[in-house]
């Protein structure tokens, strides 16, 4: 398949440039800002930049986005420092988990548009093809980089590429990380797991005031690379990586942050009104629909919270319903995959859901569907069918199917960690925000009853909270959202 050339950039909106007003108000840069040295990890015994370098190297990952970055702030604070120019890489992937073409292309369009604004800020851009934990440290040594910084990403393979990374960078090269990610870094929060919300809100309540606060902008930079910067064929990019090509891009959502910022701009206008009452009607249009962006780290949570929080007044259940959202239910998922190893894993559950699964793994199911039948939407439940096929075809189910969705898979296979791996399957191989903390513990809520409580038992279930059809008809019109996903009952033959 022939790769379609990169988007045009998208018109900047008028937030655009009131941020950038906003920003310059707070300080010239950020070596005039008050940086808070807790949102960095020295993973290092190297602390300091190494003298007679040629630039420091920020390896973007999870956050990729020039500004509202406080990783990229404080790359540029250390070259600043150390007058020496700034190096920016983000490595594609032959292959990432379940990630598709959709990701693929949403993803190098949105760094052909980073690449350019970080050329118009005399800041360094690199394009590298492999695992990070290779070519990310072959760059560093052939260009004599003095100082790595690097993403918080809180998933086992990211994380496994930077513990090797500090395991094979020459000892006098320190390894910062930084956490851009959340608003309060994942490990000041909290260090250990949080059992629900409500373990972790006031934890994260208790610190917004120290954390949430505007961001200083990144300048153009005043040091050269003295060395020449690979030219990047950006429509050739993507020929050599092993995904699935057959998941091509949605529409609906434009890659990149001038994008981001124009569909931000839309939500406070058009939905952030009914936020609070309609969210969990899928027939309506009330939700951000800012995940995509989220997840690619296109648009930053803090900005967008510093946005909507300045219609309080106006909309105060609204908003703060999108803060409990956006922050607490965000920075508890990226909690759990922190500190559990088996985020995507039945062992990983709560003991009490673990015993009540296992106590149900040989009732009798009344339907059990194969991984196609689910995958093309061959069930009975005309609704389950029309929630596959919205996620299929536009990258994403309305967050409140979404667990009605999980947990019919948990009723309708064989075994719970099947119906775990399934789902997880699904969301990764379509979501526009698949393979995210977000996305594992959304499955692992609906299946494993993560952060939840025990409900009344019933058969397969256990004691796993239960929804059925008649409960989302009570909720909202089934028939118009069956009827706008095309959600057919298949019958299955005995």
């Amino acid at each position: 398949m022939s790769e379609e050339p990169p988007a045009k950039k998208s018109k900047p909106s008028k937030l655009f440039d009131r941020l950038i007003t906003r920003r310059n108000n707070v300080a010239d840069s950020i070596t005039d800002f008050d940086f808070n040295k807790k949102r960095v990890r020295v993973l290092s015994t190297a602390t300091e930049v190494v003298k007679n370098c040629n630039g420091v190297l920020y390896w973007m990952f999870r956050d990729g986005r020039i500004q509202d970055n406080w990783a990229f702030l404080f790359a540029q604070k250390l070259a600043l420092k150390n007058r020496v120019s700034l190096h920016v890489c983000y490595c594609i992937l032959p292959k990432f988990l379940d990630a598709t073409l959709r990701h693929y292309k949403f993803l190098v369009e949105s760094l052909e548009e980073v690449a350019n604004d970080c050329k118009d800020l005399n800041i360094n851009f690199h394009l590298l093809y492999g695992v990070p934990n290779s070519v990310v440290l072959n760059l560093i040594k052939k260009r004599n980089m003095g100082a790595l910084v690097v993403d918080f990403f809180p998933l086992r393979t990211p994380m496994g590429w930077v513990d090797d990374l500090k395991k094979n960078l020459p000892s006098n090269i320190p390894i910062c990380q930084v956490d851009a990610h959340n608003i309060v870094p994942c490990w000041v929060t909290s260090t250990k797991q949080e059992y629900a919300a409500r373990t972790i809100r006031g934890k994260i309540n208790g610190k917004l005031n120290e954390y949430l606060t505007e961001f200083p902008p990144i300048i153009k930079h005043p040091y050269d690379s003295n060395f020449k910067i690979d030219k990047i064929d950006w429509k050739n990019c993507l020929k050599d990586v092993k995904i699935n090509r057959s998941v091509d891009k949605v529409e609906w959502c434009k890659p990149g942050y001038r994008a981001a910022l124009n569909h931000l701009e839309s939500f406070i206008n058009e939905r952030l009104k009914n936020y609070n009452e309609k969210r969990n009607d899928p027939c309506e249009d009330a939700c951000s629909g800012l995940s995509p962006w989220f997840h690619f780290g296109m648009i930053s949570v803090q900005r967008v919270v510093l946005e909507v929080k300045e219609y309080r007044k106006k909309y105060k259940e609204s908003v703060e319903s999108f803060m409990e959202e956006a922050i607490i239910r965000r920075e508890l998922s990226d909690n759990f995959c922190f500190y559990n190893e088996n985020y995507d894993k039945l062992i990983g559950g709560p003991s009490w859901a673990i015993e009540s699964l296992n106590l149900h793994r040989k009732d009798k199911r009344e339907y059990i569907y194969t991984l196609k039948e689910f995958e093309e939407s061959q069930t009975h439940d005309d609704l389950w069918n029309a929630a596959q096929n919205q996620l299929k075809q536009i990258g994403k189910i309305h967050g409140f199917l979404r667990m009605y969705w999980a947990k019919k898979i948990l009723e309708w296979t064989k075994t719970p960690e099947e119906a775990l791996e399934w789902s997880i399957y699904f969301n990764d191989k379509y979501s526009m925000d698949g393979r995210d903390p977000n996305g594992y513990v959304g499955c692992m809520w609906s299946v494993c009853g993560v952060h939840d409580q025990g409900w009344k038992e019933r058969q397969v279930f256990g004691k796993i909270r239960y929804m059925n059809y008649k409960g989302c008809e009570r909720k909202f019109d089934v028939k118009e959202f069956v009827m706008r996903y095309n959600g057919k009952v298949v019958i299955k033959k005995k």
